[in-house]
């Protein structure tokens, strides 16, 4: 029997029972196809060799690789993705990430935004949407802002590109930034001096000196605000780590005579609503590891990959050298932990994602405009 689910076909494999295949295909179609039908549970895959086709979703094109045919598609309906991946998530245990330090911090945090003059909102450039604060627009009001997308090398210039599209035509501030090896750092400073010039013009005409410009760097745990900083002054002055939590506590650091930087701890919402998204900083270590199923995520992760042009199922195959037919992550993982890690399911799912993190499926967004 082969199945076509959501644009993608699957090639039947007689130990996948109908659960597995639940786990594959959301129930909730992109709105701009509204023929679409769900596969009844009741089917057997054990029964006659008959063709089931899901209406709706992209038309594949075909592709041979050795001995498995494989749909690939030019673009990836990002739309259809979401829908996806809300429906991956439902059955799972929710994702909160709320440690105390965090209360403290986004109390002091707003207190001291009335001293900052130009703020600087660090995200994570392979999920943009997913890192920043819903409370973001409310506390920063009118001033003036500046954003970073950082660990822009882990994403494509593809991706690049449409981001730097996107927040053209809103009219934001958009510096694409690696704090790792410093790439764009000196263009945020200059970014963020200019646009707090004013500052000063006002102070003179009051008959005030001149002070340097305050600004504010804040953003989601373990995004780079912490590098950037150091990578701004050539030096260590602010603890950083690649794990979120690290810093704890506001610091202000002098950069020069004209730039004053407020570092910041990673502020998240004490209870984060939208679990398509907390489960998307997950797979990019944007928040605790305790808070989240490593195994849950790391299949979520397969079937997201899976899923993308850039990536597909053969390059997981490729890699891992295990031949899986289908897209349910759970299975893969299983099949990984028999084959490397003596079962050990906790160990494999932790080795997907850490080859995510690290880029050997290439470098990749999870996220795309909307």
């Amino acid at each position: 029997m082969t199945l076509q689910l959501s644009g993608r076909w699957l090639l039947p494999c007689p130990h996948v029972s109908t659960h597995s295949i639940q786990c594959r295909t959301s129930p909730y179609p992109n709105p701009k196809f509204p023929q679409t039908r769900a596969l009844s549970a009741t089917a057997s895959l054990s029964s006659p060799p008959p063709t089931i086709q899901i209406v709706g979703g992209k038309t594949p094109t075909w592709r041979e690789n050795g001995s498995v045919t494989e749909a690939v598609e030019d673009e990836i309906d990002w739309a259809e993705m979401d829908a996806d991946l809300y429906y991956w998530t439902r059955a799972l245990r929710p994702v909160q990430w709320y440690p105390g330090h965090i209360a403290k911090t986004e109390k002091e945090l707003k207190e001291q935004l009335k001293l900052i003059d130009v703020v600087i909102e660090v995200r994570d450039a392979r999920i943009p949407l997913s890192t920043t604060h819903p409370q973001m627009d409310l506390w920063l009001g009118n001033r003036k802002r500046i954003l970073v997308l950082n660990r822009e090398d882990m994403i494509s210039t593809a991706d690049r590109n449409a981001w730097a599209m996107h927040f053209s035509r809103q009219g934001t501030k958009v510096v694409f930034s690696n704090g790792q090896l410093g790439m764009g750092t000196m263009k945020l400073s200059r970014l963020a001096k200019s646009l707090a010039a004013g500052v000063n013009v006002k102070r003179r005409a009051k008959g005030l000196l001149p002070r340097p410009v305050r600004a504010g760097i804040v953003g989601y745990p373990n995004v780079g605000k912490s590098s950037l900083i150091n990578r701004l002054l050539k030096r260590r002055m602010c603890p950083a780590a690649p794990r979120p939590g690290v810093t704890r506590e506001l610091k202000w650091v002098r950069f020069g005579k004209d730039l004053e930087l407020l570092d910041s701890p990673g502020i998240l919402p004490m209870r984060i609503s939208d679990q398509a998204a907390a489960i998307k900083l997950a797979i990019c270590d944007d928040i605790g590891e305790r808070s989240y199923d490593v195994a849950d995520v790391a299949a979520i992760l397969v079937q997201m990959l899976a899923k993308l042009p850039t990536v597909g199922m053969k390059a997981l195959q490729n890699r891992y050298k295990i031949d899986v037919d289908g897209q349910c992550g759970k299975m893969f993982i299983e099949k990984l932990a028999l084959r490397l890690f003596n079962g050990d399911v906790h160990q494999a799912a932790f080795r997907v994602l850490s080859d995510f993190r690290k880029g050997k499926f290439g470098w990749v967004a999870l996220e795309r405009p909307r």
